[in-house]
């Protein structure tokens, strides 16, 4: 059984946190993130947030480890940040970024032209030799998380070259193919 939720989360110089009623903010030098919660107690003393769960239910419990992750991601995203690495694998896909508009080029008949939100950093690294890499980087882990999820939607990697758009340091399943 999990003890996450029974975890204290140290506040780090710069950020602040805030409990009002059913809402919890934290302020950080990267932007400022709330979150609505229910079924727990939320405290914020000497440095330290604590959170406790009224009774032991199932649904107390499940709620405890989930909402001290939410703070915690929250915390450590407005003082540090996310970041998300997508790696491109494939002849001529291609990915360029002007200002917050993704162009990617991944065998289609058009590229793809996806508009990201403000809050999301893009960038894209292409050196010749290797695979055009994409950078996302937020202090919404969240956002960042489900950008990245859509990125890799649009061609995800097949299992017996590998082509397609991976996560970087992802482990693919890979398939033998046909042998004479």
């Amino acid at each position: 059984m999990s003890r996450i939720g029974n975890n204290p989360i140290t506040i780090p110089e710069g950020v602040t946190v805030e409990v009002n009623e059913n809402v919890v903010t934290v302020k950080g030098k990267l932007g400022e993130l709330s979150q609505e919660f229910s079924g727990v107690e939320i405290k914020v003393e000497d440095g330290n947030v604590q959170l406790a769960r009224p009774s032991d239910s199932k649904e107390h419990k499940a709620k405890h480890g989930l909402y001290r992750a939410l703070v915690n991601n929250m915390v450590a995203g407005v003082s540090k940040g996310w970041t998300k690495e997508l790696e491109l694998v494939g002849v001529g896909y291609r990915a360029n970024n002007q200002g917050q508009k993704l162009d990617l080029a991944l065998g289609f008949s058009h590229n793809i032209v996806l508009e990201i939100a403000p809050e999301v950093k893009i960038e894209t690294i292409s050196e010749k030799g290797k695979n055009p890499i994409v950078k996302l980087t937020s202090h919404d882990k969240q956002l960042v998380g489900q950008v990245a999820a859509k990125i890799r939607a649009f061609r995800k990697p097949e299992p017996y070259k590998g082509k397609g758009i991976k996560f970087v340091g992802e482990q693919l399943r890979r398939k033998a193919g046909k042998s004479a």
